[in-house]
């Protein structure tokens, strides 16, 4: 799954085994973000929100984290 960060960068979240990893997009580059832990047990449905909440002093009024293809 990928992620927008407020138009500022995107993730993408991808399932290892049994924990989530976490890799920020960069124009033909897929870089590993160690220091990003999603709990293993974080449904999909609720990756955005997570990222949101943790990314949220980043935001403009308004701005959400939203998935993208």
């Amino acid at each position: 799954m990928k992620f927008d960060v407020y138009g500022r960068f995107r993730i993408e979240v991808v399932r290892e085994e049994d924990r989530w990893v976490a890799y920020r997009l960069e124009p033909g580059k897929r870089i590993k973000l160690p220091e990003l832990a999603l709990p293993s047990s974080l449904k999909e449905a609720e990756i955005a929100e997570f990222l949101d909440d943790l990314y949220h002093e980043m935001a403009r009024p308004g701005q959400v984290v939203r998935e993208v293809q």
